[in-house]
């Protein structure tokens, strides 16, 4: 049994290392792209900005351009704005007491929302204000997964007996189904770990 454990432990931090090795691979493309990423703030080598702006599609030519499916239905998605901020709000809350009052580390809606697109010369005003509405939708999405998974972490680290379709990374280090004993003893050790500086230290 340990022999196991530490082999899907080994697997999962080989997970976390190729996630890296991709992250490099990325920037590194981004780089040929001519992007300057300095801390969080974007911006782009000499002219790229200009040459963008040549691709450009202006408004009228991309409304003209659109099917009427996509012209009628645009309201209905961006309707969806209205419950993922009340979830947004609601969430930030939750966190905000709840993993105050148990001293879990809380998690930083900046990590997970962000919209860099808008530095982009290529979009034009609709195609920037979906980008933005895909940054904020997914950031929010991500960031309550985050939010949900140090709580799982906290009350129940406990993998599934079926299989669960894409899980974060904590996941991979949850307790075996059926292992009571483990539960038993190792649990104040899964809470531990989500302790302010803890958590950092395991992400970076």
């Amino acid at each position: 049994m340990t022999i196991d454990i530490q082999r899907m432990q080994d697997m999962a931090h080989e997970i976390v290392r190729l996630q890296g090795e991709l992250d490099r691979e990325i920037e590194s493309r981004r780089r040929a792209l001519g992007v300057e990423i300095t801390g969080r703030i974007v911006g782009f080598e000499h002219g790229v900005l200009d040459a963008q702006r040549q691709l450009k599609v202006s408004v009228l030519r991309f409304v003209a351009r659109s099917d009427l499916v996509s012209i009628v239905i645009a309201p209905v998605i961006y309707s969806l704005i209205v419950p993922l901020v009340i979830v947004d709000i609601w969430v930030s809350a939750y966190q905000a007491i709840c993993f105050r009052a148990y001293g879990i580390a809380r998690v930083r809606r900046g990590d997970y929302i962000m919209f860099d697109r808008a530095h982009l010369g290529y979009l034009n005003r609709i195609e920037a204000m979906n980008c933005a509405f895909c940054s904020y939708a997914n950031g929010l999405i991500g960031f309550v997964r985050e939010v949900s998974s140090r709580t799982e972490q906290y009350w129940c680290p406990i993998k599934h007996a079926l299989r669960v379709s894409d899980p974060l990374h904590r996941y991979y280090e949850f307790l075996e189904y059926g292992d009571a004993d483990g539960y038993r003893s190792r649990l104040a050790e899964f809470r531990d770990r989500l302790r302010e500086g803890e958590v950092a230290d395991r992400v970076a």
